[in-house]
């Protein structure tokens, strides 16, 4: 039977731009747990009992801060910001005026530029067993951006054993925001072998097909009759290694956003379940979101070594990523990410975590 355990917070405690780091643990009553760090504002560790009540760890990443500061992937269980996702040829306009973001993804600007929200230290807010807030004020100009952006993340834990992450931003100037947590799922337990058995569902009867820069092409196109079609539930390596021009464009994978069939974005609703046949483990996905990046660890190399010394390998996780669409500020068919003075940026997504014997 594999072991889980909690990272050590000592193993947290590090300086970055003159401030200290930490490591906080949530617990609801029924059993999990989910450490985070103000350092990316990150999920370290969630800890949900599986068929046998066993505790397992579902999301990859490290013991100790310096692991993730040197790193191979920076986006463990990130806060992406302020733009997650890929800006294309990282330029985009808001009322005539241009801004560039410096390219850290080939031509593009990938989850805010290479300072991302994922590499800042977040202050904390408000910390209680249950939730916690995450601060952090982005400076006009910063990695491009204009306006200064004052942004929160709660992490709350309820005794449903669902992980409710709720963001919130403000700006002084207008400017574009699209925020997700970037957590690397494997329902087998961090450093478990791959998650190709795992089922997964999605509710979209659309995606969007991409460049070779992963840049959406033009419309969303049907799931239909493609391997993009996880209207029902399907294993996800069972169409991954076909011969599609999309899958082979992304490293023999899935990296692509899914247009959710939910229109309203005041509105949370189920968009996504993914299950382990292994440990009986599912993870329900509800979001205010417009789409769902899903994203099965195509570029993982296996250089870095999670929590318990096992590379992480391709395929070895997966991610489900609420947000806006791909480059959505030089699409003004896309649902705007565009944040005025005045306005508030607000979502939600929940992580329902539950058993199947």
């Amino acid at each position: 039977m594999t072991s889980y355990r909690l990272p050590d917070p000592k193993n947290f405690e590090h300086r970055i731009s003159g401030k200290n780091t930490h490591l906080l643990v949530l617990e609801n009553a029924r059993g999990m747990a989910v450490a985070v760090s103000d350092f990316g504002a990150r999920i370290v560790s969630l800890f949900v009992p599986d068929k046998h009540g066993t505790p397992t760890d579902v999301v990859l990443g490290f013991n100790t801060i310096q692991e993730y500061l040197k790193a191979e992937e920076q986006y463990h269980g990130v806060t992406v910001g302020r733009f997650a996702n890929r800006i294309a040829n990282g330029r985009f306009t808001i009322d005539g005026e241009t801004y560039y973001i410096q390219p850290n993804n080939g031509p593009n600007a990938l989850h805010g530029g290479a300072e991302g929200f994922h590499s800042r230290l977040w202050d904390r807010r408000v910390a209680y067993r249950e939730s916690v807030d995450f601060y952090y004020v982005s400076a006009d100009g910063e990695e491009g951006f204009p306006g200064e952006l004052a942004t929160t993340v709660k992490y709350r834990l309820t005794d449903d054993n669902e992980l409710v992450i709720s963001y919130r931003a403000e700006t002084d100037k207008p400017t574009v925001v699209n925020l997700t947590n970037h957590a690397y799922f494997n329902l087998n337990g961090e450093g478990n072998g791959n998650v190709l058995n795992h089922l997964l569902q999605v509710h979209a009867d659309n995606y969007l097909p991409v460049d070779k820069h992963q840049i959406p092409t033009g419309s969303p196109m049907p799931v239909a009759g493609t391997p993009f079609d996880f209207s029902v539930a399907k294993p996800i390596g069972q169409d991954i290694n076909m011969p599609d021009e999309q899958l082979i464009g992304a490293n023999m994978g899935y990296d692509h956003n899914f247009v959710l069939n939910h229109r309203t974005l005041s509105e949370k609703l189920p968009v996504a379940m993914a299950y382990s046949p292994q440990t009986g483990i599912r993870l329900e996905v509800l979001t205010t979101e417009p789409g769902l990046q899903f994203y099965t660890g195509n570029f993982l190399t296996g250089t870095d070594k999670g929590k318990r010394g096992i590379p992480y390998g391709k395929h070895d996780a997966f991610c489900l990523e609420t947000q806006h669409f791909p480059n959505s500020p030089n699409r003004m068919d896309f649902p705007s990410t565009v944040l005025m003075p005045g306005g508030v940026f607000q979502s939600e997504t929940v992580y329902r975590f539950s058993v199947v014997k």
